[in-house]
Order: C-alpha cells, then structure tokens, then sequence
C-alpha cells in the first residue's frame, strides 16, 4: 500500500481512537449515574434514569446521531460531528451499561451490605468497600462487550462528515478504487484494537479479583 493511501488511513485511526475514547468515558459516567438512580428510593429519580434508558435503548443509533448532529442546531444548539458522535454514541452505550450495573450492583450479598451497616459503616464507605469491588468482577466482562460494540458504532460519524478511518476508507476507494486492499486494512484495524479492548479487560478483571482476594472484602469481616 503506498504512503497516499496509509497516512489518510493513519489520520482517521486518530479519529476512530478519539472518538472511541471520549465516548467510553460519557458512557461509563452515565452508566454508573443512570445504574444508581435505577436503584435510588426516589420514584423520581427513578422514573427519569428509565425514560432515559429505554429511548436510548429503544431507538436506532444512527437516528440519535443524526438527531444530535441536523435537529439540535434547530433548537440554537449547533454540535461539531466530533461532540455530536461523542454524544450520541456515549449516551446509547451509557443506556446499556446502566442496566449492567444496575444488575452488577443488584448481585451483590445484601447480606454483606447489611454486615457493612451494623459495623459502622457510611453508605460512601459500604459501596466503595464492599459492593463497587464485587460489582466490578461482574460488570467487567460485560462492560468489556459493550466497548467493543461501541468501537463498532464509531464508524457512523463517517456519516456526519467526520474524517475517521472508515470515512478515509470510502474516500480512498473512490479515489484509487482499491477497495479490498483499503478495507482490508480497515477490518484489520478494528480487529487489532477490539482485540486490545478485550485483552485489557481480561487483565483487569484479573487484577480487580486478586485485590478483592488479598484485601478479604469477598466478606466483610
């Protein structure tokens, strides 16, 4: 492949990455607000985290990105491709972990938490000691998956005009017209860094088992 058809390849990686990133940690941020006011005592709070998540749920990605990106300029509200992508993606991932947490959290003994409360302990210290370690080993793999589809779902801001890798591949395509090694490359990358998403998850599943195991919090003593 020659250097004309590697570097804008190059540049859009960057982009899939950036992209990729700062979606992640929307998503993650809104998984565990939306995941806990699922199960907060307010009926409120809890109606509105449900709102949220079965639109974002029950509705097309690609929708919710176009929306974001054509109709909230309508509204006074103009988005570059970069933070609409951002949004849309993160906010659908979020919808999706949210449940996962919610079920992660719902997991947990109540029988240790309940052990947590009679010693003293704060609501703060309870979930930071004793449900978010035990949570986390069931939420990692599924949190794992999640990341990975949304690595996945980037490749839509290529839509929006924003020049990621597979923005850079269709261009390419229509420039040199070598479409199998151009999206052979293409394929290549998301394999790569999918297979990085799930490699690092599964190190750090490990990680957070063996902390749990040497810290003794698999029950509160």
């Amino acid at each position: 492949m020659s250097g004309e058809v590697i570097e804008p390849l190059l540049k859009g990686s960057v982009i899939t990455i950036q992209v990729t990133v700062l979606a992640s940690i929307l998503a993650a941020i809104v998984a565990l607000v939306a995941g806990a006011a699922r199960l907060s005592r307010s009926w409120l709070i809890r109606t509105v985290a449900g709102i949220y998540i079965e639109v974002f749920r029950g509705t097309s990605v690609l929708v919710q990105l176009y929306f974001a990106y054509f109709v909230l300029p309508l509204f006074g509200l103009e988005l570059t491709p970069l933070t609409a992508g951002v949004l849309a993606i993160g906010l659908n991932s979020g919808s999706y972990g949210a449940e996962i947490v919610r079920g992660a959290v719902q997991a947990v003994p109540k029988g240790q938490v309940e052990a947590a409360t009679v010693l003293g302990m704060s609501p703060w210290k309870r979930f930071r000691h004793v449900v978010l370690p035990q949570a986390l080993v069931i939420i990692l793999p599924s949190a794992g998956n999640q990341l990975i589809d949304l690595l996945k779902l980037t490749s839509l801001v290529s839509l929006i005009t924003l020049a990621d890798i597979t923005f850079e591949a269709q261009a390419l395509r229509t420039t040199y017209g070598d479409t199998l090694q151009i999206f052979s490359a293409v394929l290549v990358f998301y394999f790569v860094l999918a297979s990085g998403i799930a490699a690092g998850t599964r190190a750090l599943e490990r990680r957070v088992r063996r902390g749990i195991d040497a810290a003794g919090t698999g029950a509160v003593k």
